[in-house]
C-alpha cells in the first residue's frame, strides 16, 4: 500500500508559530483598542444554515459559498428528477448547512435572534475566519480572517467619529505613521450626480474621476462621455477637479457645487457633524499629518465603496509608503437586519484586512522583537543531577511570570544552544556541577554573548 503524500486544500495555508505569534500581536492591539471604546467580542459558529446565507451576496456570491453535505446518506431524500433539475435544486436536497462567507450576515442573524437580550446601541467586534469557494491566486485565499467592528441601533454620528479614532489608534499603536484615512458620504455622491443632471449615475462618475491623477482631466472627460454621461454634465463636473485646501474648505466648496440637492445637503451636514465631534474629542486624526505633509484624515469625493449597501459615511484606509490596496474600510448602513424581518436598524461598521496589515508590518519591519519571542529563558542541563536541580528552578521562573523551558535531555551543549538560537530564546541558564555547588548559575545573553553568574533570585529579578 503506497503512502499518500500529505497536502492541504488549495487556497488554504498552515501558519507556523512565528507567523501566529506576530498575527496574535496584531489581534492584541486591535482588541485593546476596540474594548477601550466599549466594543465587546462576539463569536458565531463556523457553519450557518444555508438558507441564512443564500440570497445575501448576489448570484456570484452565492456560487462562492462552501456548502456542507448533510450527515449520513445525504442522497437518501433525492430522486433522479432532482438531479435533472440542476445543481441549484439538488443542493437544497443534499445540503442544509454552509461555512460562513463573511461576518456581517451572521452578525445580523445574531442581532435578530437575540434582540430581546442585547442592549442597544449594540457594539461588537468579531475576529474569526471565513471561507469562500474562490479561485485561489496571489493574495486571494479560500480561508482567511476577517476583523469587523459594528455598532447597531443608533443614528448618532459620534459612532463615525469614534471609528476614525479607532482606526487611527490601532495603526498608530502598530507603529505606522504614513497612512491616510479617507472619508466620504453616500449623499455627496448622490448629490453630485443629481446636481449635474445625471441622477443615479454616481458609480460611473466616481470610477472615472478616481483616475484623474493617472489620465488627467481630458482623459476623465473622454471616459465619462464613453460611459454615456452627457457633455453638459461633464462640463458641470469640472469644478470638482479643482477642490483644494483643508477638509473644511473643501466642504465649503462642495456646498456651491451641490446647490440645493437634498442628498447633497444631508451628506455635507453629516460630515460637518463628524468633524465637530472629532474636534471636541481632540482627535489625533485631525491634527496629525502623513509623511507627505497632508492631513491624515482626508475628505475624498471620489471614494465610492459599497454603493448598493452603504447609505451614509464611507471610509477607506491606505498605507502610503507600501504598494498595497486598502487595509480597512466600512461605512453606515440603514437596514442590516431587514434581511431577517427586523427593519430600520441603522448601524455603522468597518473591518481591518489583517493579512494586508501583517504584510505591511513585515515589509516595514515594524513587528517588535517581543512579539516574536516564545520562551524567554532556556535551562541547559548536562546530566541527571543537573536535571533534578533545574526542575524546582524552572517552576520558580514560571511562578514569577517568566516563560521558561528546560531542555528535556542531557544533550551536547552545542545542540542545546542551537535549539535556543533557532527558537530565538534570548537567555540561557547553564547548570553544571560547579553551579550546583556554588548556587551561582551562569546566565548567558544569546544576542551579546555576555555571561554572568547569578543566584536564581537575581536571574528572576534581571529577567523581569
Amino acid at each position: 500500500m503506497s503512502k499518500e503524500k500529505p497536502s492541504i486544500p488549495k487556497g488554504t495555508r498552515d501558519f507556523g508559530p512565528a507567523v501566529v505569534v506576530k498575527r496574535n500581536y496584531i489581534f492584541g492591539v486591535i482588541k485593546r483598542t476596540f474594548e477601550k471604546f466599549g466594543y465587546l467580542p462576539l463569536e458565531t459558529p463556523a457553519m450557518e444554515q444555508l438558507s441564512v446565507l443564500t440570497g445575501k451576496y448576489g448570484d456570484e456570491g452565492d456560487q462562492l459559498i462552501f456548502k456542507i453535505l448533510n450527515s449520513g446518506d445525504f442522497l437518501n431524500k433525492t430522486k433522479p428528477e432532482d438531479i435533472e433539475q440542476g445543481s441549484k435544486h439538488l443542493t437544497r436536497k443534499i445540503s442544509e448547512k454552509a461555512l460562513r462567507y463573511d461576518l456581517t450576515v451572521p452578525f445580523a442573524r445574531f442581532v435578530v435572534m437575540n434582540r430581546n437580550e442585547i442592549t442597544f446601541p449594540f457594539k461588537r467586534y468579531q475576529i474569526q475566519p471565513v471561507w469562500r469557494a474562490d479561485r485561489p491566486q496571489k493574495g486571494r485565499y479560500r480561508e482567511f480572517y476577517q476583523c469587523d467592528a459594528d455598532v447597531v441601533g443608533t443614528n448618532s454620528l459620534l459612532c463615525e467619529a469614534e471609528i476614525v479614532q479607532m482606526i487611527n489608534g490601532v495603526l498608530t499603536d502598530l507603529g505606522l505613521t504614513d497612512f491616510t484615512i479617507k472619508i466620504n458620504h453616500r449623499g455627496i455622491l448622490a448629490g453630485i450626480a443629481e446636481a449635474i443632471g445625471e441622477k443615479g449615475r454616481e458609480g460611473d462618475i466616481c470610477v472615472a474621476i478616481d483616475k484623474l491623477d493617472k489620465i488627467g482631466q481630458e482623459g476623465v472627460r473622454k471616459e465619462l462621455l464613453e460611459r454615456g454621461i452627457s457633455e453638459e454634465a461633464v462640463t458641470k463636473l469640472e469644478p470638482l477637479y479643482n477642490l483644494s485646501g483643508t477638509n473644511e474648505q473643501i466642504l465649503d466648496q462642495l456646498q456651491t457645487i451641490l446647490g440645493e440637492t437634498a442628498e447633497g445637503k444631508r451628506g455635507l451636514k453629516d460630515l460637518r457633524e463628524v468633524w465637530n465631534y472629532l474636534q471636541a474629542l481632540q482627535s489625533e486624526a485631525l491634527t496629525s499629518k502623513n509623511e507627505s505633509g497632508e492631513q491624515r484624515l482626508q475628505l475624498d469625493v471620489t471614494l465610492a465603496r459599497g454603493l448598493s449597501y452603504y447609505t451614509g459615511c464611507i471610509f477607506e484606509v491606505k498605507v502610503n509608503n507600501v504598494s498595497m490596496g486598502s487595509i480597512s474600510g466600512g461605512g453606515r448602513y440603514d437596514n442590516l437586519t431587514g434581511m431577517f424581518g427586523m427593519p430600520d436598524v441603522s448601524g455603522v461598521g468597518f473591518s481591518f484586512g489583517v493579512d494586508r496589515i501583517y504584510d505591511v508590518l513585515d515589509e516595514l519591519q515594524l513587528f517588535p522583537t517581543s512579539s516574536q519571542e516564545g520562551s524567554k529563558v532556556l535551562l541547559v542541563q548536562f546530566d541527571k543531577e543537573s536535571e533534578q536541580y533545574a526542575l524546582p528552578l524552572l517552576q520558580q521562573l514560571r511562578d514569577a511570570g517568566i516563560s521558561a523551558e528546560l531542555y528535556p535531555e542531557a544533550a551536547k551543549l552545542k545542540k542545546q544552544m542551537s535549539y535556543a538560537d533557532q527558537k530565538s530564546i534570548p537567555y540561557v541558564v547553564l547548570i553544571g556541577s560547579e553551579e550546583i555547588a556554588s548556587g551561582k548559575l551562569k546566565l548567558r545573553n544569546m544576542q551579546s554573548g555576555e555571561q554572568q553568574d547569578f543566584t536564581i533570585e537575581e536571574i528572576i529579578s534581571n529577567l523581569k
